[in-house]
């Protein structure tokens, strides 16, 4: 396969959007259109390739990433398919970290949503390249030239317009291609057979004037294609496409095309961008790793001949298969059979079967190369952001951030046969998903489970349920505080001293304690000069420290946002040990916090309602009451008005049957994660006091 598919004709793309933009329907498109499949999928008929999960098929939404591949005019595509929720942004982030390109797909009816600003700016953040995808052109509303716009505005974007539509809502039909100066028509309902014909007479002067004005902005930005403007040549098909490749590679510019993937139109041209445009895993800068050993960066090229280097970037629980590891190769080659080294866990892994994915569909393969995405049987100490490399040659590529979760409940099993079944299917399913996380509380002794939202926690009961056939009860969604300090903490002094007889426990510690800003987490400083505290102290210090972090003095929520400097402390040469300095630590921490101003935070969330104009007051009154600070309020297409506000989670539980009672069942909303802000006084004592 490898020869069959030299690496500049391979292409990794994720397609990535806000929910509802129709993502999924235009990889369905692209499957049937490439000929993987040979009937076209729905999403409204749950018969999608890569939304492929029970839960998925009932919610018509997509919930983990699918990968399938594809061919296209002598080109090998891996297709991500990624979820457009927020509570599941972790399945975008993995699959962009490895991806090389991607394809952008907005609502031309909506524009710029929220979600599509979050994938937007992670996309920025792992130096994707992306064109656009402008869906949806036959519905009541819908804009071209307003969604680009709102690209410009809202991402600071500089899109290029590559197309004209023809005809608008209803009686769209095809589009103006600025590159050829052709009309394309769809004219069967399958949309397999383009038609090329000329520019109607009434659009052709716009046409001209709009190719004038992708050449001049191409010109401008990329320095071969100006010396020929300036030097007044006629730029020609060939050489405007390689300016335009070297643009959107650089992340200078994106692409901009449009259809309608529900009814079959406009989504090849967007292939054959895809080809021409995204880059290939010879395009993109060579990825650095560093060396466990010396920390010293390596440069990892994308050759077989090169040491292994592999990036674990998702892991799917199979009840029945075990567990399925997603990888990218960066260099080298990994082989069936062969053993490869995880640099983290400094572990040797056997490579059990390797397989190519389609959604959930496998098909064996010996080898997967450079450049390529793969999938593994059989790996045992491998996590997502895990590195595979050849042991002789270790490194550790860059890992994946994820958000912390931000909601909570409690669940146990229903029967004593289930106790066993629901520990070991949350473990599973905690290391197929980061954002997902589960501890035992000490106190109650319930099992808590912790995720992005409520979906996000319904959907992992519900395979809990139906995959591992467990039985559970679950409580009420609890929100994640934080605690933190309001004001500085000049020297506290702790001395933990045990005697007891023979050696005892001495451990003596001076630490000052200052607020910092939203998002820094712990910060612990060492100022101890000279020999103060021995030097092999040190690390149980900050052990201790972190450790009473995880419990504040108000209701015992994880502290946060705070610089802790140990400044000054002694040891004794026979009592002092790492546990006696530990428990000083600990100890200086519960005083230091008491006297710092402790106060609650809570997780705020950006929310973004839409709902037609003459509900705007009610729903006004509704989120006002629910302690919201209102961002803007934006005119939408067809009469709708868009709300931006911020809202704190605890008041959002709930809601989305508020709202549709409000509007007839006409109003949507999304949010996601903002930041921690302080909880006011009176909610703050309602909720220490509850």
């Amino acid at each position: 396969m490898a020869e069959e598919f030299p690496l500049e004709r391979y292409r990794n793309i994720g397609v990535i959007a806000h929910i509802d933009a129709g993502k999924t329907t235009t990889t369905e498109r692209i499957l049937y259109f490439t000929g993987k499949t040979y009937r076209v999928g729905s999403v409204d008929d749950g018969t999608t390739v890569t939304d492929w999960m029970p839960q998925e098929r009932e919610r018509g939404i997509t919930i983990v990433s699918a990968a399938v591949t594809a061919e296209w005019k002598d080109y090998r595509i891996n297709i991500i398919d990624t979820p457009g929720h927020i509570d599941f942004t972790a399945e975008v982030q993995r699959c962009l970290r490895v991806l090389d390109g991607g394809v952008v797909v907005f609502d031309a009816v909506q524009g710029v949503e929220p979600q599509s600003e979050t994938v937007w700016r992670q996309a920025d953040r792992y130096h994707v390249p992306r064109i656009c995808f402008v869906n949806k052109m036959d519905r009541v509303g819908a804009s071209y030239d307003d969604t680009i716009e709102s690209i410009k505005d809202r991402l600071g974007a500089v899109p290029i317009p590559m197309q004209i539509p023809i005809g608008s809502e209803a009686a769209f039909r095809g589009v103006v291609d600025l590159l050829t100066m052709q009309a394309i028509y769809w004219n069967d309902d399958l949309g397999k057979d383009m038609v090329y014909e000329d520019i109607p007479a009434d659009m052709k002067d716009e046409a001209i004037q709009k190719r004038a004005a992708l050449v001049e902005m191409a010109s401008g930005l990329d320095d071969d294609l100006m010396i020929q403007f300036l030097d007044g040549h006629e730029i020609g098909l060939d050489e405007l496409k390689a300016g335009l490749r070297r643009l959107v590679l650089a992340s200078k510019v994106t692409l901009v095309y449009c259809g309608s993937s529900l009814r079959n139109k406009g989504v090849q041209p967007v292939l054959d961008a895809v080809v021409d445009f995204l880059p290939s895993p010879l395009d993109i800068p060579p990825v650095k790793g560093m060396d466990p050993d010396n920390d010293e960066e390596i440069e990892l090229h994308p050759n077989p001949d090169e040491p292994l280097s592999a990036l674990v970037f998702k892991i799917v629980s199979d009840p029945y298969m075990g567990r399925l590891a997603y990888f990218r190769v960066y260099s080298g080659k990994v082989v069936s059979g062969v053993t490869a080294y995880n640099s983290r866990s400094r572990r040797r892994e056997r490579i059990g079967r390797l397989l190519r994915m389609y959604a959930d569909r496998r098909e064996d393969i010996t080898e997967v190369g450079p450049g390529d995405i793969g999938a593994v049987l059989g790996l045992k100490e491998s996590f997502t952001g895990d590195t595979l490399c050849d042991q002789n040659h270790p490194v550790i590529l860059e890992t994946i951030q994820f958000p912390e979760p931000v909601i909570s409940v409690a669940i146990e099993p229903k029967t004593t046969a289930d106790q066993d079944k629901m520990a070991d299917a949350l473990h599973r399913l905690a290391e197929e998903d980061p954002t997902f996380q589960v501890h035992v509380d000490e106190n109650t002794g319930q099992t808590i489970i912790r995720g992005m939202g409520e979906l996000h926690l319904d959907v992992i009961v519900d395979r809990m349920m139906r995959e591992f056939r467990v039985q559970a009860n679950i409580g009420r969604p609890r929100v994640s505080y934080r605690e933190t300090i309001t004001k500085s903490v000049p020297s506290t002094s702790y001395r933990y001293v045990k005697q007891t007889g023979g050696r005892g426990q001495y451990g003596h510690v001076v630490i000052t304690m200052e607020p910092l800003e939203r998002g820094s987490g712990i910060v612990f400083v060492n100022k101890i000069v000279g020999g103060a505290i021995p030097s092999e102290y040190h690390g149980a210090i900050d052990r201790g420290l972190h450790e009473a972090a995880e419990t504040g003095s108000l209701a015992g929520y994880p502290v946060t946002d705070l610089k802790i400097t140990l400044v000054d402390g002694s040891y004794h040469e026979v009592d002092s040990n790492e546990m006696a300095f530990k428990m000083a630590a600990i100890f200086a921490f519960r005083e230091a916090i008491q006297r710092g101003g402790p106060v609650l935070l809570e997780p705020i969330m950006k929310v973004e309602l839409v709902m037609p104009a003459d509900f705007m007051g009610d729903v006004l009154g509704q989120i006002s009451a629910r302690r919201a600070e209102v961002l803007g309020i934006e005119i939408r297409p067809g009469n709708a008005q868009a709300v931006r506000a911020l809202v704190p989670l605890a008041e959002m539980f709930g809601y989305a049957t508020e709202l549709r009672s409000a509007t007839q069942g006409r109003g949507v909303f999304s949010m996601e994660y903002a930041h921690y802000a302080p909880v006011p006084v009176q909610v703050a004592e309602k909720i220490l006091n509850s």
